[in-house]
């Protein structure tokens, strides 16, 4: 049987973008996208970024972050606590040619770090495969008889994960 820490587990290796929301100056919240680098089997992510960069400096002042992934049939919303990491141990370990767009400096680019996404809370929607076959069932099913598709309770579809 699927449980819902195992179907997080592999909906988020399915993703290699995500977008991480921050709070900004005065509460506002952004958001931005972020390629994955790394995902812990406890559902730790690692993003690369510039020691630099404002995400940085607002998670300094914040560290409650969010981050969301999005197919056209997979879904998943990540809270928790974010901060940076300076690991060169795991730059080098992870590095991939495409970052250099980023980092022209490459691997040993003193400004190159993580920030790992400490998750604390996890939601996720499958509607792909077999699950969306279900869930297109449950979905006309509910369309004709003026209810809710039944799939809330289906962790291939829908799960609350605490990390």
């Amino acid at each position: 049987m699927t449980t819902p820490e195992h179907k997080l587990h592999d909906l988020l290796a399915d993703f290699g973008v995500a977008m991480l929301v921050t709070h900004a100056d005065e509460g506002r919240l952004r958001a931005r996208p972020m390629a994955l680098a790394e995902v812990d089997d406890d559902g730790t992510l690692w993003f690369l970024t510039d020691r630099h960069s404002g995400k940085v400096a607002e998670l300094a002042q914040d560290g409650d972050a969010l981050v969301t992934m999005q197919s056209s049939t997979k879904f998943i919303s990540l809270s928790g606590k974010a901060e940076s990491v300076d690991d060169r141990a795991r730059v080098h370990r992870l590095w991939k040619l495409e970052w250099k767009v980023w980092f022209p400096g490459g691997k040993d680019d003193p400004n190159l770090i993580f920030l790992r996404m400490n998750g604390e809370e996890a939601e996720y929607w499958d509607n792909s495969g077999a699950s969306g076959v279900k869930y297109l069932f449950e979905a006309g099913k509910a369309l004709l008889t003026g209810t809710r598709p039944d799939v809330a309770q289906d962790p291939k579809i829908h799960g609350k994960v605490t990390l």
